[in-house]
């Protein structure tokens, strides 16, 4: 697993991990490597089996000619991805069961991607045994919960009964390969840009940070290959970091998304520091003082009071958190507005409201910004050519903002910093 970049180690706060083995410069490539499986994720609605696009998972729906599951017309003539599983399907006579709501998770589907990585380790065992059977799956923590109990039955008794898999595959090994996926996989894009998982065992050796100095891309017309970089420079023997989360969302999201869905808190620097490194990324404004922050007194836990940098002021958790829904639940509603000029213009609204109450780089802020950077030069009335001066300085101030926040979540040659940098070129060329 090791290669001429990095070497994998193992500890027991991180398990295994990697580090560099020489100094790395930004942009430089670590790794490439195919996925051991690719799929639906889960609670998935009704999509093609092949590219997984959204179908009619009705009656009426398009269907695979042998053996009946959902399967896109342009698919029809031709399946990599679900050929395997099409013939188990066929073998065993398992049909698919109609739905009538194609916009709701379809429990059917559950059971596909864990089956592609079973046939996977039975099509190629060496790969299997030298970079899955090891990975994290987190059995003791997922055992008895509700997911546990409903994968129970929707994957593995059907897989093992339905599907004819009970002499091949034990529930132990179904129930590892589930957990293996929800603690692992990574999202990537069809070349539809529909959301699928992929398995990629080098990359999820990679510890995690909010903070991540590794990036990848994932390119669906080379069967899914993901390619692994530096985003910054790192030193000899420097730790590599991905990320299971997304960069712009607080703590108290973070913190949630990684104890539900990979079974751990994260304690990178970014959690621990109430500031969230300097950019007061969750805090108001104290109303007490007019001087101080509100920044949490224990920013993993979720319950912990949130106390003024400059005076006695003391939030408790729950008080902050109906504060911050009640803001989030307004700028919520901007997005169903189906005018695009009122779109931005509500969101102005909402900003210099709620720049009252927040601190300049919040969080909820920084979304608002993105969604203007978005708007201003795209929508009637702010077209571009339309912008006034004022306008175009605007856009600019808005993307600089931003790119404040990013310098610090994801600093580096980033996907964010690039879109951000590509919005900003043009209200200053124009």
């Amino acid at each position: 697993m090791s290669g001429e970049a990095f070497k994998v180690l193992e500890c027991p706060e991180l398990g295994r991990y990697a580090i560099t083995t020489k100094k790395l410069k930004a942009g430089e490539e670590l790794f490439e490597e195919k996925p051991f499986a690719i799929g639906p994720k889960s609670d998935s609605p009704p999509v093609c089996l092949e590219c997984c696009v959204p179908v009619d998972g009705s009656a009426f729906g398009p269907k695979c000619p042998r053996c009946g599951w959902p399967l896109c017309e342009e698919c029809v003539r031709s399946v990599v991805y679900h050929r395997a599983e099409c013939d188990l399907f066929v073998k065993n006579k398992v049909k698919f069961q109609n739905v009538d709501d194609s916009t709701a998770g379809c429990v059917q589907l559950d059971c596909i991607t864990p089956l592609r990585v079973l046939l996977a380790k039975e099509a190629d065992p060496e790969r299997w045994n030298a970079e899955i059977c090891m990975m994290e799956d987190h059995r003791a923590e997922r055992f008895g919960s509700v997911y546990w109990n409903a994968d129970q039955n929707n994957v593995v008794r059907y897989l093992r009964l339905a599907c004819g898999l009970k002499d091949r595959c034990s529930e132990e090994l179904i129930q590892q390969v589930i957990g293996i996926l929800e603690v692992n996989a990574f999202e990537a894009r069809t070349h539809r840009g529909c959301a699928v998982r992929g398995l990629y065992p080098k990359l999820a050796i990679m510890a995690h940070s909010c903070v991540r100095n590794v990036v990848h891309s994932i390119h669906p017309s080379k069967d899914y290959r993901l390619i692994a970089r530096t985003a910054i420079d790192v030193e000899e023997g420097g730790k590599l970091y991905t990320s299971y989360t997304f960069a712009q969302d607080p703590t108290h999201y973070r913190q949630t998304t990684l104890k539900d869905s990979k079974y751990f808190s994260c304690q990178c620097e970014r959690c621990l520091d109430p500031t969230e490194l300097g950019t007061y990324f969750s805090s108001l404004k104290c109303r007490k003082c007019n001087k101080g922050s509100m920044v949490s007194s224990k920013p993993t836990d979720e319950e912990a009071e949130w106390h003024c940098t400059s005076c006695d002021r003391v939030l408790e958790a729950d008080a902050m958190a109906i504060v911050t829904k009640v803001m989030q639940d307004d700028v919520g509603k901007i997005v169903y507005m189906e005018s695009g000029t009122e779109r931005l213009e509500s969101y102005e609204q909402a900003f210099a409201k709620y720049s009252a109450v927040l601190e300049p780089l919040h969080y909820l802020l920084t979304s608002i910004r993105q969604s203007l950077i978005e708007l201003y030069g795209r929508v009637p009335e702010y077209r571009l050519q339309e912008l006034s001066d004022a306008k175009l300085e605007r856009k600019i101030a808005l993307c600089k903002d931003i790119m404040r926040v990013l310098d610090v979540f994801e600093p580096g040659k980033t996907r964010s910093r690039a879109i951000v940098l590509y919005e900003l070129h043009a209200p200053i060329v124009v």
